[in-house]
């Protein structure tokens, strides 16, 4: 592929409908599962046990070749914690799986140093681990876990948004954990990761590399969850894999994203390096927005005003998400 062809996250390697397909076929082979919900919940009798799990991903890729993994184990928590967010639980327990293909005591430390600051931001209780060493298997590294979560049965989130309600953003950090496949091949088509990036957030000089911007941890919006529940909240997304189609797991609706957060220079860097279109960029990226919950006007304003969040557009009759001129299904 030419360096001025459009690069697509296929193209770089990862297939959505072909992932998705697949994931719905383990799904209808192991039983009566809603793929739209966030966490898996277990009725315990006045509360419900929760439960997700997610992991760091190509993300790692970076990490090794920077050879600073110092941030991955907050990644590890943000995905799975935010799930549990989603679903308006409020995640208290973590353990992780590490796979190695050789142990290393530093790459380890470092792990472990990511996964304590996690979990002290997250506030859930690191509870133990699992570490396999497998070079048949694996090649460097990958590293997973689940959360657990608990919550009395009337907090959960409906999960269904309605027509008319608000929705409300919260910025992410940058990349996160998703898409970095596509944005790996983008970043290196004409750099090194350890090459200055060319951005920061005025458009001038930064201090940081490449690799050091693709690797800013995923933002943990466990902090939001005494916020919501004060609210009459229908439904939320957290925007992982698949981007801003996140919003249809609120329900089959049209979404109208009027006032979206700015994309962070990052977006705009794999954009230009790797010549990727408008819609691929919000079919697989956050481009700014980490959270969204769908609400009624009436919390809508008060939740932006408590918080960092914003009313970022409405609920409507449809079946799309519309953002940027862009109408994605």
């Amino acid at each position: 592929m030419s360096d001025d062809e459009e690069l697509t996250y296929a193209d770089a390697g990862v297939d959505i409908e072909a992932s998705e397909a697949a994931t719905s076929a383990l799904v209808g082979a192991v039983g009566d599962i809603d793929e739209s919900e966030y966490a898996g919940l277990l009725d315990i009798g006045d509360r419900y046990l929760a439960l997700a799990t997610d992991g760091v991903g190509t993300k790692l890729l970076v990490a090794e070749a920077l050879g600073d993994y110092s941030t991955v184990g907050i990644d590890c928590i943000a995905m799975n914690a935010n799930d549990l967010v989603a679903s308006g639980v409020e995640p208290v327990a973590f353990v992780d799986y590490l796979a190695v293909d050789e142990p290393s005591e530093e790459f380890s430390e470092q792990v472990g140093e990511g996964l304590s600051r996690g979990a002290e931001e997250a506030g859930v209780a690191l509870v133990g681990g699992e570490t396999a060493v497998m070079p048949e298997v694996i090649k460097g590294l990958d590293l997973a876990g689940a959360c657990v979560g608990l919550t009395p049965k009337d907090a959960v989130f409906p999960g269904e948004a309605e027509v008319g309600d608000a929705l409300v953003g919260f910025r992410s950090s940058g990349i996160h954990s998703n898409g970095l496949t596509l944005a790996r091949e983008a970043a290196t088509r004409n750099h090194d990761y350890v090459d200055p990036f060319p951005l920061d957030a005025d458009g001038t000089d930064a201090e940081r590399s490449i690799g050091e911007v693709l690797l800013e941890p995923t933002r943990i919006y466990t902090y939001l969850l005494d916020h919501l529940r004060e609210r009459e909240v229908h439904a939320a997304a957290h925007v992982t894999g698949g981007g801003w189609t996140n919003l249809s797991r609120m329900g089959d609706h049209r979404y109208e994203i009027t006032d979206p957060f700015d994309a962070q220079p990052v977006f705009e860097f794999v954009q230009s390096e790797g010549s990727v279109g408008d819609e691929e960029m919000h079919r697989t990226f956050n481009m700014g927005t980490g959270f969204v919950v769908a609400l009624p006007e009436d919390d809508a304003g008060s939740l932006a005003a408590e918080t960092d969040g914003r009313v970022i557009g409405e609920v409507r009759e449809g079946d799309a998400v519309a953002i940027r001129g862009l109408e994605l299904n």
